[in-house]
């Protein structure tokens, strides 16, 4: 069995994303996201009328959805909070080593390196929150009450989001490995 080619409109978001990972909003331009897709010229407007600002968007709910799912499968089989946390590190810091690239955050690369504006930031917060809220359904789940979970939760997407970076500016998955997990 095959898998099915993917829509031009999908083409588009995944090549945006992949390209706003490698070098921020600001520095990819239409016609790269074109070429990469391997999309004609209209498809862009045809599928975002609003063109690389509303790609943007798209390409970071995109890459949203794939890291709740990861989040997912890394707390799922876990015995407690810190090690579906442990997980996800460990899984990040493996696709670090496994890409052999040191992209930012999908969803910053694309919304806060963007322009500066309310549909961004909106959005932005948006999937930041949804990944906070699966935290924090994770840390009701291993017993805290919601106001713990709501800490650990918000407690872990900080550090991940910092270890993120400090592992991309060093080059060293390791660090992402050795974050002080919440317990």
């Amino acid at each position: 069995m095959t898998d099915r080619p993917l829509s031009t409109k999908e083409r588009l978001i995944r090549s945006a994303s992949e390209l706003f990972r490698q070098r921020g909003y600001s520095g990819v331009g239409v016609a790269e996201i074109l070429d990469a897709a391997k999309a004609p010229k209209g498809s862009l407007y045809h599928h975002f009328p609003n063109g690389k600002a509303d790609l943007a968007q798209a390409a970071a709910t995109w890459s949203s959805d794939g890291m709740l799912k990861l989040i997912a499968a890394s707390f799922e089989p876990a015995s407690g909070f810190s090690e579906g946390c442990r997980t996800l590190c460990y899984k990040l810091a493996k696709l670090f080593d496994i890409s052999g690239s040191w992209e930012t955050c999908p969803i910053a690369s694309a919304l806060t390196d963007g322009p500066d504006n309310t549909a961004f930031r909106d959005l932005s917060r948006h999937l930041f929150d949804g990944w906070i809220a699966e935290f924090e359904h994770h840390a009701l789940r291993f017993g805290a009450s919601p106001e713990e979970a709501r800490r650990k939760a918000e407690h872990f997407f900080i550090l991940l989001q910092g270890g993120w970076d400090l592992a991309r500016s060093r080059r060293d998955s390791d660090v992402m490995r050795k974050l002080p997990l919440p317990e």
